[in-house]
C-alpha cells in the first residue's frame, strides 16, 4: 500500500520545488497523422525506435520531448480528456495555417484571463490550447 503523505499548507509542497516536464506521450491509431498535425505548430519530428518499443515520432519543445506512439495491444480509442497548450512565437502564422488546413476551432483567437489564445482539436479530437507568446506579441 503506497504511503499517504500530508501537507499542513500549499506552502509546505513549494518549498525549494523545481520541476520541468521532460516527457510527454500521446498514443494514437495514426502515429503520421499526428505528428502531421502537431507539425504545422513548428515542431520537426524523428521517426524511430530505441529497445524493444515501437517505430515512433519525437519532437524537442525545450527540454520536453513529444512522443507520439502507437496505441498499446489494449487500447482502442486515444485519451481525449488530455488537454495540452502551448505557447508559440510564430501564434498568427500558425492560425493561418491551421485555417487553410480547415482545423475547426472551438474557440477563435481571443483575449482571454489567460493570454490571447484560440483552442482547437487534434485528429484525436484532443483539446489543444494555443497560446500568443510575449515574443510574438512584440513583433
Amino acid at each position: 500500500m503506497p504511503a499517504s503523505v500530508s501537507f499542513t499548507s500549499q506552502a509546505d509542497f513549494k518549498v525549494n520545488l523545481k520541476m520541468d516536464i521532460r516527457l510527454l506521450v500521446l498514443r494514437t491509431g495514426d502515429t503520421k497523422a499526428l505528428a502531421d498535425f502537431y507539425s504545422l505548430f513548428g515542431l520537426t519530428f524523428d521517426y524511430h525506435k530505441h529497445g524493444n518499443s515501437p517505430f515512433h515520432y519525437s519532437a524537442t519543445i525545450g527540454q520536453t520531448v513529444l512522443e507520439i506512439y502507437p496505441f498499446t495491444k489494449s487500447q482502442t480509442t486515444a485519451d481525449k480528456n488530455l488537454r495540452l497548450g502551448f505557447g508559440l512565437d510564430n501564434f498568427d502564422q500558425t492560425i493561418a495555417t491551421l485555417k487553410e488546413k480547415s482545423v475547426t476551432f472551438s474557440l477563435e483567437p481571443t483575449q482571454t484571463d489567460f493570454g490571447f489564445m484560440a483552442i482547437i482539436s487534434d485528429p484525436d479530437d484532443r483539446k489543444i490550447e494555443l497560446y500568443k507568446s510575449q515574443a510574438s506579441n512584440q513583433t
